[in-house]
């Protein structure tokens, strides 16, 4: 018996008619066939109809300042979650084009019944579902399959920081973080289709290549499970100390594996609740479900989530009173990519980025607190972090990049600080400060 998705979880974009026909689930944000409200729902609608389900997904040739690094990772994710799909009995179409062109013309061709789609509030991502809809006479169905308490339910409001989205979320996670029912197959299912032409695919990819894959780190469900469970095992009880140490390696790294949506941030969650009671534990699914649901909450209520308007307006306030501060350094865009400044704690922490595609988040907040002492003025700041952060993280555009930038710059989700040059009321780090909390020398040795 297939158990109803919580009806929360899922949002109707228009009123149009229902009619017989194929279930299309539209896969953009959560790429994964396993643990995923959205795929669930559109099983149980293909169900209750007895109609054939069918998956597919829009590859946007460029998107956005993403680099060959960020689509490779994608792309080899997908070839697992095509192969997954085949193993479940449901076709998985990947198709090279705008979602606006690919999903009207791949529902036409099916006489499809109805669409269904997955969460994303960043404005690219709602804009490609303004234009589906247009061109759809079905129902279409958002589904948030990221968070685990949907962000249309949590809250209503772009809030004001952690401590007032927490209450909301507690009261509502023994309702939402339940475990994921088992797959049953569909009574009436499709042929598994024909493989993509994955060449083809990569060759139609209109990215910088400059920026490589990282070599090292595996993409995928697979991977990512395995990288999940290693760190329940073995670093969840040093997460307290690797959260303020970039030296101490107890942090989960899962970020380019929730960012594409290959793993559920609800099976990190519900993992780690079965794991031991520690302080570790605690503050890892602080940050796991109370701060990264901020970050969408914040993305999908505030459309200015990438500028100084994002702000809030003692930030704003503050950044203005001090724009035209001397500044001891300033650097050009280029001299930040090329990590050569005369801080070579921070050309460590740019070269960490460069290289591995990641950055510990201590030295992330560092990172870009410099990179607003640096520069001419706080918008040149916010756009280089921006533009460094996703052209070199894998987890780049993505509402946790934002929220951490608007966080370090203008004290987004925080609270005035002790007036200084340059930040104002911003809260304030220094390399002396880094320096009293972990070994700086060996974090710059080890990431020259």
């Amino acid at each position: 018996m297939i158990r109803d998705v919580h009806p929360d979880r899922v949002r109707r974009l228009n009123d149009a008619p229902q009619r017989l026909g194929a279930v299309v689930y539209w896969m953009s944000r959560d790429q994964r066939m396993d643990d995923n409200w959205a795929l669930l729902f559109a099983r149980e609608k293909a169900e209750k109809a007895q109609v054939p389900l069918q998956v597919v997904f829009c590859l946007v040739p460029s998107f956005e300042g993403a680099c060959l690094r960020q689509y490779d990772f994608m792309l080899q994710g997908l070839e697992e979650t095509w192969n997954r799909a085949q193993q479940m009995g449901i076709p998985l179409d990947i198709r090279a084009g705008t979602p606006e062109d690919v999903v009207p013309a791949f529902v036409r061709d099916l006489d499809a019944g109805c669409v269904v789609t997955d969460f994303d509030p960043l404005r690219s991502k709602q804009a490609w579902k303004q234009g589906v809809l247009q061109a759809l006479d079905i129902p279409f169905y958002e589904v948030d399959a990221h968070n685990i308490i949907p962000a249309w339910r949590v809250s209503d409001k772009q809030e004001y920081a952690a401590r007032t989205i927490r209450p909301k979320i507690q009261k509502l996670l023994a309702e939402f973080l339940e475990p994921f029912p088992a797959w049953e197959k569909l009574h009436v299912s499709e042929e598994p289709n024909t493989p993509p032409d994955w060449g083809v695919l990569r060759n139609g990819l209109d990215v910088d290549v400059s920026v490589a894959p990282v070599i090292g780190i595996i993409p995928g469900y697979t991977a990512g499970m395995d990288r999940m469970y290693a760190f329940m095992a073995d670093g969840l009880d040093r997460y307290d100390q690797s959260s303020r140490d970039p030296n101490v390696h107890g942090l989960s790294r899962l970020s380019p594996w929730l960012h594409f949506g290959q793993i559920a941030a609800q099976r990190v969650a519900l993992e780690a609740v079965r794991s031991r009671q520690t302080e570790g534990q605690q503050n890892f699914l602080e940050q796991m479900i109370i701060r990264r649901e901020l970050t969408d909450n914040f993305c999908l209520h505030n459309p200015y989530y990438d500028s100084i308007k994002g702000l809030p307006a003692w930030g704003r306030a503050t950044l203005d009173k001090h724009r035209l501060d001397v500044r001891d350094y300033v650097y050009s865009r280029k001299d930040l990519e090329d990590g050569v400044t005369h801080d070579p704690l921070w050309n460590a922490a740019q070269g960490e980025m460069v290289t591995t595609g990641t950055m510990h988040g201590y030295m992330r907040m560092y990172w870009a607190k410099k990179i607003l002492e640096w520069s001419k003025t706080p918008e040149d700041a916010m756009a280089t972090a921006i533009y460094l952060n996703d052209r070199y993280e894998f987890d780049g555009r993505d509402p946790s990049g934002y929220v951490g930038v608007l966080w370090s710059m203008g004290g987004l989700h925080d609270r005035p600080w002790k007036e200084r040059a340059v930040f104002g009321t911003v809260r304030y780090m220094t390399a002396a400060g880094c320096r009293r909390k972990f070994d700086v020398e060996k974090y710059i040795s080890d990431n020259r």
